[in-house]
């Protein structure tokens, strides 16, 4: 009734047996791609440093996935270190005769130059005479009005991309404090600011005036 094992006939084609899954595709990095999430732990600033792509997956095309990872890397440090260029100041510290006007009325009256580089650094949002109250207050309270004055040298130096020098802010003012003050002012006037009639007025006079060169700093504009 039934057939015997010797008249079956067993066609292989007929039982495919099941085949192994496809290895996946080695990855692909361009060099202007961001890395990826694994690859969140490279060093840019040193791509000698980053760890070994192969032992992270072994087999997937490791030595070129960590060659082009470590040329982006080497792109990415390139382009930040040249995004900020420090510039030197227009005058030094103790050029302070190069603008007479600006050391006499520093040296009798240095909440006025204070507070006409404070309203030209903070655009306008402060005025000459507030914070030329804020920096007499400071001083016959402490004694001290650098406390107050640095920081606005801090913000001027970022406003324009100032090297610090010839040590910090806080140390300038507090050493040499009409000097400092003197050469903040000389350097705004020398962007084109005409101290004298504050931000608004400057920012009148090129509206009525268009032969007004421009300021030394695009930032510096609304």
């Amino acid at each position: 009734m039934y057939p015997s094992a010797a008249e079956i006939n067993y066609d292989d084609s007929l039982w495919p047996l099941p085949s192994a899954p496809p290895e996946p595709p080695s990855p692909v990095f361009r060099y202007d791609d961001p890395p990826p999430l694994h690859m969140k732990a490279l060093n840019i600033n040193n791509p000698k440093k980053n760890y070994n792509y192969n032992n992270v997956h072994p087999g997937g095309g490791g030595s070129a996935a960590a060659e082009a990872a470590s040329k982006f890397c080497s792109q990415s440090h390139h382009r930040s270190s040249h995004n900020k260029v420090v510039r030197p100041w227009s005058t030094d510290l103790c050029n302070c005769c190069d603008n007479i006007s600006s050391c006499c009325l520093t040296c009798w009256c240095p909440c006025v130059t204070f507070g006409r580089i404070a309203e030209i650094v903070d655009r306008g949002s402060t005025s000459c005479g507030i914070s030329g109250a804020m920096y007499m207050m400071i001083m016959c309270i402490t004694g001290c009005p650098c406390l107050y004055s640095c920081f606005y040298r801090s913000k001027l130096r970022g406003q324009y991309l100032l090297e610090e020098r010839p040590c910090t802010d806080c140390c300038v003012h507090f050493c040499c404090h009409p000097c400092s003050l003197c050469q903040e002012y000389r350097h705004l006037n020398n962007q084109g600011f005409d101290m004298s009639i504050g931000w608004h007025g400057n920012m009148e006079r090129r509206k009525k005036d268009p032969s007004v060169p421009p300021f030394g700093n695009s930032d510096m504009k609304r």
